[in-house]
């Protein structure tokens, strides 16, 4: 039987949806009661936080065979499908919810020093717990429309806090665009679920997973088109190759948002679908060749566009997008355990990352009040130096910028190391993975460069504010910069979490992650690499991010660097990057302007103006004025008049008779 906490795991996602309730009513009613809103919004997340690492901890001592399913109530009975509204929670659920509610109440509790004195600070906090609240019904969802709800409630949420400052057209759009995106994957999502339905008779994880093999044959086309139709909706979600495009402009929102769904939250979402259909993917190799080859290709291209960006949220953005496409690579070369450990290693320095950008575009809000624009406070061109003066930020952001660099021993040496080394495995028996595997590398390469060009520029070298916005630089409050250094302590230590039995480690997470992924793992080519080889990877792999950061270090020269007001425009190679290759612009000329011309043209001026208005509307009532003229001509009041219509009337009956 379940230990108490573990029955209680309905709090977890049931505190952020009551923290949402409450703070929507103040938002409504109280919107200046601030207090009540930080201790409700944060409040909410603690106690989730709370709640799932005692589930944890009594999971991990009872060490079941199976998932635990809690099931609620009756959700949708229709004819062979029986749906109930149930949570799921097992070894794969356990990391998501530590992750999410953990790294997630941090962004809260900065969230209250960072957007303290924003008029919609209730309704901020409203849809931030209602965010969470649809994220872990996603990663708790113990069937297939249960997760669905969650997947659909974060892309919502991402509309709504992408957009929060709706008054600039800019926010608003870059909402939208977010939304309708999504809805591209999402169409893939509910293709999948229909064809998992149509031949397993069932949409519960547990029943889907146990019957696949029986139904599925190995690489058989209806497996690997439920595994590509789950991917084209990670696509979507975690922002890859062709479906990215919407994740760099969400950095409208306010940045703890950023931070929020780049770290905990939706863009994690594809890379834990995966993991949890790790049977599906294992059945299918062209799936997972896709999703690796996918996974390789965007993290290649976003790094290359974070070379030349200056906006320091949109570098990490593109970052981001970057970093998940190694957790694709991973997942896809079937190393589960491999890219959830790349996932919740990310979650500590890219929420680092982001919120040290929040300490600094805070301090360069305060320095460039009311004097210049929102644009110009994120410009890594206009800040410089600023290190004198956020010594913490600066040194909490290094911290993370060697991580995600893959600098031993932080967190994110390790979690990308394990992430190559199995692509490279696994290319002594298919070679095309040798390719993945390089590209994986050279990734590896532009990160640590583009990561070192973002420090330099905002903490080093000359300061390049101006002599009377300096004198409003400094570090922010403690509620902002605790969050950081909690952050700064995981990213350090996080690595712990599964070093190698190469270094000595136990591999604990790998081995905690077996009961959900070891089906996936037994389907997987068997390749065992020499210590030798491993070694010389691990070697390779540090020498890249130190032939990277060093590169930067000697070509860069930020003592050179102008104020963006001032510099100069981009040209040659350097313009194609910082216009993201054109991507927006070409998907503009190929899909946006043509569609919205159909729209105009065709459906609004014609079909809707010249047809349903023009020919049935107007056109009905064209008809009943003239049969009502008609009729009016026919009211004369003269008897003979109607005697003879009536006697012609008679006539056309009888003649119609004897035909």
């Amino acid at each position: 039987m379940p230990a108490a906490a573990l029955k209680l795991i309905w709090l977890v996602p049931a505190l952020p949806l009551i923290g949402f309730l409450l703070n929507g009513a103040l938002a409504l009613w109280r919107p200046n009661a601030k207090a009540a809103v930080s201790t409700i919004g944060v409040g909410v997340l603690v106690l989730a936080f709370a709640v799932a690492a005692a589930a944890v901890t009594e999971f991990a001592t009872l060490h079941p065979a199976a998932p635990l399913v809690f099931r609620y109530w009756e959700w949708m009975p229709v004819g062979d499908l029986r749906l109930d509204f149930a949570l799921q929670f097992d070894q794969l659920a356990a990391v998501m919810a530590l992750v999410v509610t953990g790294v997630g109440a941090l962004i809260h509790l900065f969230s209250v020093g960072y957007m303290h004195k924003d008029p919609g600070y209730a309704r901020y906090f409203a849809y931030l717990n209602l965010f969470v609240f649809f994220m872990l019904l996603l990663v708790l969802g113990a069937s297939f429309p249960v997760m669905f709800v969650g997947w659909e409630g974060v892309g919502l949420c991402s509309y709504l806090l992408i957009g929060f400052w709706f008054n600039e057209q800019i926010n608003a759009d870059a909402g939208k665009k977010a939304f309708i995106v999504n809805r591209i994957g999402d169409f893939g999502f509910l293709v999948a679920m229909l064809l998992i339905f149509h031949t397993t008779g069932s949409l519960d994880f547990t029943q889907v997973f146990a019957r696949a093999q029986a139904v599925f044959p190995p690489a058989g086309a209806t497996v690997t088109a439920i595994t590509l139709f789950l991917f084209l909706g990670c696509t979507g979600k975690s922002a890859q190759i062709p479906l990215f495009t919407w994740l760099p402009d969400a950095m409208q929102g306010p940045t703890p948002v950023s931070a929020l769904i780049h770290a905990a939250t939706m863009v994690t979402a594809g890379v834990y679908l995966v993991a949890r259909c790790n049977v599906l993917f294992a059945l299918a190799p062209l799936g997972s060749a896709t999703v690796a080859g996918v996974g390789a290709l965007t993290a290649l291209f976003a790094a290359t566009i974070a070379l030349k960006q200056w906006d320091i949220k949109r570098v990490l953005a593109y970052s981001t997008i970057s970093q998940l496409g190694y957790m694709f690579l991973g997942v896809g070369t079937g190393a589960y355990a491999a890219g959830m450990f790349h996932l919740v290693t990310h979650a500590f320095f890219k929420a680092l990352l982001f919120l040290g950008s929040g300490s600094v575009i805070h301090a360069m809000h305060h320095a460039y009040h009311a004097t210049h624009s929102h644009d110009d406070a994120q410009d890594m061109r206009n800040m410089g130096g600023l290190r004198r003066h956020l010594p913490w930020t600066a040194t909490l952001m290094w911290i993370a910028t060697l991580a995600i660099a893959g600098i031993p021993p932080l967190s994110g040496f390790f979690s990308k190391d394990e992430i190559l080394g199995a692509a490279f495995a696994l290319a002594t028996a298919q070679p095309i993975w040798y390719v993945y595997w390089l590209m994986g590398v050279a990734t590896a390469l532009l990160t640590a460069f583009y990561m070192t060009r973002l420090m330099l520029y905002t903490f080093h070298g000359p300061n390049r504010t101006g002599d009377k916005e300096r004198e409003h630089l400094h570090e922010p409050r403690w509620v902002m910069t605790g969050p950081l250094m909690v952050l700064g302590l995981l990213t350090l230590v996080g690595g712990a979490l599964n070093l190698p039995e190469l270094v000595g480690g136990g591999a604990f997470l790998h081995h905690w992650l077996e009961p959900v992924t070891a089906l996936g793992d037994r389907m997987r080519p068997a390749v065992e690499l020499s210590r030798g080889v491993e070694w010389a990877l691990v070697g390779s792999a540090v020498a890249v991010a130190a032939l990277g950061m060093f590169g930067a270090a000697r070509l860069l020269k930020p003592a050179a660097l102008v104020p963006a007001r001032l510099a100069p425009p981009e040209t040659g190679v350097g313009r194609l990057l910082w216009k993201k290759w054109y991507v927006d612009e070409i998907y503009d000329a190929l899909i946006v302007r043509p569609v919205q011309w159909f729209a105009r043209e065709v459906l609004w001026k014609t079909v809707d103006a010249r047809i349903v208005d023009g020919l049935l509307v107007n056109g009905s009532a064209t008809a009943s004025r003239a049969l009502g003229w008609i009729g009016s001509r026919l009211q004369t009041g003269e008897v003979g008049f109607y005697v003879v219509l009536f006697v012609v009337g008679v006539l056309l009956v009888v003649g119609g008779a004897v035909r």
